[in-house]
Formats: structure tokens, sequence, C-alpha cells
């Protein structure tokens, strides 16, 4: 039986994820920050609810201990944990771009540096990290979060020839708008009264955002974990996997040229 360690359990795909994967048999460890909090996991007899907070290196490597004690092994991990910082770039407080690369990217550098030496021993190991469609198309109001994104998705796929050698596999699942917590307490707004320049922009893209988020039109969590469960049960080289792909699959098909005016047009903006 494997064993899998997934950040960001509380909710949202985490959640979905540890369910599927205790579901199709295989044992979980489910991280999140306030695992006090959690009661249905509990119940579930191959799911191990421990502490992890993603800015701790500490309670990383004690949620790492804790979960090969349990269960013996690791074999796969997922970096799954995320923040989102929405609005104008100008207005972001230096704490917030900080604390936006710090969940996004250095949390899972950190988790990833604390697995290793464990899949070295091994001689195998799975990688998953959870970036997003947001980490190879950038839209207005993201700017942090595509920031992140694509620094994440950098990092993966050097990471594939980095530990190749080693028989450490790593893959990226890349969902698009999904149903998601991210969308309601995970998201962190920037805002700074005094920046009215950019009020009329924000409303108009505010609009744009409130079609292409309507929860009646996004994926919802258990799509994702299907695919993170693909992904985990793949044998083949594969990097990316994804959900919701009409603006990646419109990124690869045009050149940037062409996309970024298409993509202009989309939120009715005149680029000089």
């Amino acid at each position: 039986m494997k064993t899998i360690l997934i950040t960001g359990a509380s909710a949202g795909i985490g959640r979905a994820s540890a369910l599927h994967f205790a579901r199709k048999g295989w044992n979980v460890i489910a991280t999140m920050r306030s695992p006090e909090k959690e009661t249905e996991f509990t119940m579930v007899e191959n799911i191990l609810v421990t502490h992890l907070d993603v800015e701790n290196k500490e309670s990383i490597h004690n949620a790492i201990e804790q979960g090969i004690t349990k269960f013996g092994n690791i074999d796969v991990i997922v970096n799954n944990a995320g923040y989102g910082a929405f609005g104008i770039f100008e207005a972001a407080t230096e704490e917030q771009i900080q604390r936006q690369f710090d969940v996004n990217v250095f949390g899972p550098m950190r988790v990833t540096k604390s697995i290793l030496p464990h899949f070295r021993k091994n001689r195998q190991g799975l990688i998953i990290n959870i970036t997003s469609g947001g980490g190879r198309v950038a839209i207005p109001l993201f700017s942090l979060y595509n920031a992140s994104k694509f620094a994440l998705n950098g990092l993966t796929e050097a990471l594939l020839y980095e530990l190749a050698p080693l028989n450490i596999r790593v893959k990226i699942v890349e969902p698009g708008p999904t149903k998601t917590e991210f969308t309601g307490r995970s998201m962190d707004s920037l805002q700074d009264t005094q920046l009215t320049h950019y009020s009329e922009f924000e409303q108009k893209i505010g609009s744009v955002y409130q079609s292409l988020f309507d929860p009646q039109q996004v994926d919802p969590p258990n799509l994702v974990a299907e695919v993170i469960y693909k992904a985990a049960t793949d044998p083949s080289s594969q990097l990316r996997y994804h959900t919701g792909v009409d603006l990646m699959k419109e990124r690869e098909e045009l050149n940037e040229d062409e996309f970024i005016s298409k993509m202009a047009q989309r939120f009715g903006i005149d680029i000089p």
C-alpha cells in the first residue's frame, strides 16, 4: 500500500485529494495548519491528520517523521498548499509580496528539500507540485500570484532533470479555475485607497472575473483530485497534467503577439 503526503489538506483541492486517495486504498498523510479543527478525516483509518505549516521548517520535518512512523514510508508528496494575492501590483505591501512567495514558492521548496533525503534513501519517490494555469498564462490583477506560480513551474521543470538520476520523479498539475476556498478565505486583497488611478480599470477587470470564476462554470475540486491521482499513478515521464486547458491551449497554438492581443481584447485593454 502506497503512502502520500498532501499539504493544504483542510479544504479545496487538498481535501478532495486526501479523500480520493484514501478511497483508492492509499495511506494518506493529510497535513494542515490547524489539524485540531479536523473531524471527518480522523474517522478514516488510513488517513493521518497532522500539523504542517509550509512557512515553518520544523513543522514540515515533524509531519514527515510522523508519517513515516505511522505508515513506514512515504512514496509521494503533493505540494498543494497555496495562497493568492489579488489586486493592483502597486498596492501590494512588502509583507504581502514576501508572503505570496513564502507560501507558494519557498513553501514547496522547504517541503521538497525535507523529503528528498527519504526519497534518496529509498532510491525512488514522486513529487507533484500543484501550480496553476496562472503559472503559464498571466492575467491582470494576479501579478503576484502569477509570478509565484511561474516560479514554481520553473523550479519543478529544473528538478525533473536534476532528480532523474536518483530515480525521483517530478510532475506538475495545472488546475484551471476551480471551486475552492482559494477564491474565499485563502485570497488576500491588495488595496491602497490612495491609488485611485486604477479604480476604473479594477472595476472593469473585476466584472470579467465575476463571469470567469462563476461557481457554475469552474471545475469542482474532485475533478482536480482525479487528475492528481492520474499523475501519481502514471508510470510515464509525462511532466504536465491539466484541467480547464482553454487558455493554455491558446498559449501553445498562438505566437506571443497574437496571444497577448487576444488576451488584451478579452479584458478590454488597449496596449500602447
